[in-house]
């Protein structure tokens, strides 16, 4: 059995590796826009499952940035499965009782359950039960048989998630298990953004592996900020292509980003939860660009489980996405809005029809 991660983003000349008991975010006081600068300031923290890394491009930052850090260590502590005492971890040790969380959880939910209708089921926070006997990028890793998983099956269904909004509690069915990890880094990334701009900050990255927010435009590129998107088939930093992107968000999801190989075979990461295997179709990797993160966390799995021809009618005929899809082999299919502006860098893949 192998286990192996490869990160997903390349941005401007950037490799970038796609909670406290406060209820409150990092403080919301207004303020000016300052002045820009064409280095940044950085922090770079292990969180998340991956590496976080926070880039603004102003000057004093310091303290901003450690609020930031701050912040997103507590939104680890609050949304972590399996840190006892955690919100997830409570809702899912509760024995189908109603479990009272943090606003923040709540909202994160709430969207959650907003986004699993959109996609009629195909994105699921109650996919734990199934993500659970496979727990693909961990060391416990495996392949559960048919009958594990067919039992685990009746336990992944969003309509038995029921919220209360007068007491901000959640409560699932017992035997459900909630798993945020398909939504959490973006519901994050755009807090993060939030607080930036509360402090007057406009030009700047927010990395938190496969979710990348950028704000304003690069100091040190008048057409924005250059996104490469990772080649599928290559170790991180080798990419098939580019565009240039502002105040946009960026989440990639790829068969190639976290899998287990046993016996000869390769299961990746991205489960459907109709039948609580990996999905098995022509995508490698799907990148999609939103205003704000949480919807590009939802959407990247959504069009991964539509495929190819139904992901980008979808893109299309939403206002604001745009999307790049990575086939087997190696044609590219773009969205409308991108088929003028992406550049193809790699002469082993090719634009499909």
């Amino acid at each position: 059995m192998k286990l192996k991660y490869w990160m997903l983003l390349l941005l401007s000349s950037l490799i970038l590796v796609g909670c406290a008991q406060s209820n409150q975010k990092p403080s919301d006081t207004s303020a000016s826009h300052l002045p820009v600068v064409k280095t940044a300031e950085e922090r770079n923290e292990p969180l998340l499952h991956t590496v976080v890394q926070l880039s603004i491009y102003h000057e004093n930052q310091e303290e901003v940035l450690d609020e930031a850090i701050n912040y997103i260590k507590e939104m680890e502590k609050l949304l972590s499965t399996n840190e006892e005492g955690s919100d997830v971890y409570r809702i899912n040790h509760a024995k189908g009782e109603p479990t009272k969380v943090d606003d923040r959880t709540f909202e994160l939910i709430k969207q959650a359950l907003e986004m699993s209708k959109e996609s009629d089921g195909k994105f699921d926070i109650s996919i734990g039960a199934v993500t659970n006997l496979w727990q693909i990028g961990s060391e416990n890793a495996r392949v559960p048989s048919d009958d594990e998983i067919k039992q685990a099956l009746p336990m992944i269904n969003y309509h038995d998630i029921i919220l209360n909004d007068t007491d901000k509690t959640v409560q699932i069915k017992e035997g459900m298990t909630l798993e945020l990890g398909g939504i959490s880094k973006g519901f994050i990334a755009d807090r993060v953004k939030e607080f930036l701009a509360s402090k007057g900050v406009t030009t700047a990255i927010i990395n938190l592996g496969g979710n990348v927010v950028v704000m304003g435009t690069s100091p040190n590129n008048t057409e924005g900020w250059k996104v490469g998107i990772q080649d599928p088939d290559q170790v991180r930093g080798v990419t098939v292509g580019s565009v240039y992107q502002e105040d946009s968000s960026i989440v990639t999801s790829g068969i190639y980003e976290r899998y287990l190989e046993e016996d000869g075979k390769r299961y990746h990461h991205i489960i459907d939860p109709k039948t609580g295997y990996p999905i098995d179709n022509q995508i490698s990797g799907v990148t999609v660009f939103t205003k704000t993160s949480t919807q590009g966390d939802g959407l990247s799995t959504s069009l991964f489980l539509l495929g190819i021809d139904k992901g980008l009618e979808l893109v299309n005929q939403t206002e604001g996405v745009e999307a790049v899809f990575i086939d087997k082999d190696h044609g590219i299919h773009l969205s409308n809005g991108l088929k003028d502006s992406f550049e193809l860098t790699h002469g082993d893949y090719h634009i499909a029809e």
